[in-house]
């Protein structure tokens, strides 16, 4: 390593200023920020507040999202196999031939997307952000294992640029870009990026998900009879040996990164929290409330939807993204409910679009700075009234 960082340091001032290669001292800087620690830091303490810095706290959400990546690798041969009606016993080769599968969508993410960060940072001679680390690679694992790899490029860019650049770039971005590219896809292209057919990377086979397994549910009939009936249980939607997005199916990997995010400071519990907790309370009063005549999806008992869909990745690793999530500590309680609560309402009230989180963490998104902004003026109303 000694070798490449001289090697950087003697052909810094080609990307400085009035060098040869100035305009892409952004791409300079990215390889030496990444590689190893950079010489220009901060040197007063005005905005020192814990030792995480930008490129910390991206590095361990990747390294949060390993057992989703790892899991849905897995999944994914295994779903293959399946479909093909191979044997399911060899561990190594399903995670071997998914992970084949996925790597070409990541690929394409990272360098349709990079394409994008490394323009406009060269534009507008800022900095490249690490902050595209962890967007390059949610994006991919909230889309099915069979999607296009156009698709790919199309959203992905869609996402950079209209979801974050557009705004002013990294930190400055009112919706989660990663959400942002795949709503766009989801709109444009619907019957390839949902339904049955989208979910096992082979030609010709039909595989309902569990979400649209409940949303197909007669009036009046019980999902969990349903969902029985299609063959998933609570065992497996919670370990996720089910057909799904790529890291979205495993409830269980989803805890785990909860876990490493929470213990290095770097995701909002309370936002997790409160996200699961609107979704189970909506979800108990729904089926509560519910008569016999009632929507079938009505009667989904609030642990199904727990670990069904892409709710638990999105409480997780979407709803606490740090730009476009609540900051103060009353409004991530207030947001995160109603992201649960908008959920569950979304995924019962419209059968056409069964999932609900992303819609719902898009819509809080747009409402966070509001929520942060009443609980605001309420503290400073209440330190007035004291003051009196």
């Amino acid at each position: 390593m000694k070798f490449l960082h001289d090697l950087f340091q003697k052909n810094e001032h080609m990307f400085l200023k009035g060098g040869k290669l100035e305009k892409f001292y952004p791409l300079y800087e990215a390889q030496e920020s990444f590689l190893f620690t950079p010489k220009n830091v901060t040197n007063t303490r005005v905005h020192v507040r814990d030792s995480l810095d930008s490129k910390r706290l991206m590095s361990m959400v990747i390294v949060a999202l390993v057992p989703c990546i790892l899991y849905g690798a897995y999944n994914v041969g295994l779903q293959m196999a399946k479909a093909a009606g191979d044997p399911t016993d060899n561990i190594a080769g399903l995670f071997g031939s998914g992970f084949l599968q996925i790597l070409p969508i990541i690929i394409v993410s990272y360098a349709a997307g990079g394409v994008w960060e490394v323009l406009f940072a060269v534009l507008r001679r800022h900095e490249i952000n690490e902050g595209f680390l962890v967007t390059g690679i949610l994006f991919p694992l909230t889309c099915p294992p069979d999607i296009p790899l156009w698709q790919v490029a199309v959203g992905i860019s869609f996402g950079v640029v209209i979801g974050k650049e557009i705004f002013g770039g990294t930190g400055m971005n009112v919706l989660n870009p990663a959400l942002t590219a795949r709503a766009f896809l989801y709109f444009s292209y619907p019957q390839q990026i949902s339904g049955d057919l989208v979910w096992v990377a082979v030609d010709g086979y039909s595989a309902a998900t569990p979400l649209s397994a409940a949303a197909a549910t007669a009036t009046g009939a019980s999902t969990t009879e349903a969902l029985a009936g299609a063959g998933y249980s609570m065992s497996n939607m919670f370990w996720g040996a089910i057909p799904g997005s790529i890291g979205e199916t495993s409830a269980f990997a989803c805890l785990i990164g909860a876990v490493i995010l929470i213990a290095c400071g770097v995701g909002s519990w309370r936002i997790m929290a409160s996200t699961l907790g609107g979704a189970a309370v909506t979800a108990a009063l729904l089926q509560a409330f519910a008569g016999p005549d009632a929507l079938g999806m009505l009667s989904m008992t609030p642990w199904e939807h727990l670990v069904a869909g892409g709710l638990m990745f999105g409480a997780v690793f979407m709803a606490t993204d740090p730009v476009s999530a609540a900051r103060t500590t009353t409004g991530q309680w207030v947001y995160g409910f109603l992201i649960g609560f908008i959920t569950i309402l979304i995924r019962t009230w419209n059968p056409a679009y069964p999932e609900g989180v992303m819609l719902a963490i898009l819509f809080m998104n747009i409402f966070a700075p509001l929520i942060d902004h009443q609980v605001v003026q309420a503290n400073v109303k209440r330190r007035l009234s004291r003051a009196t």
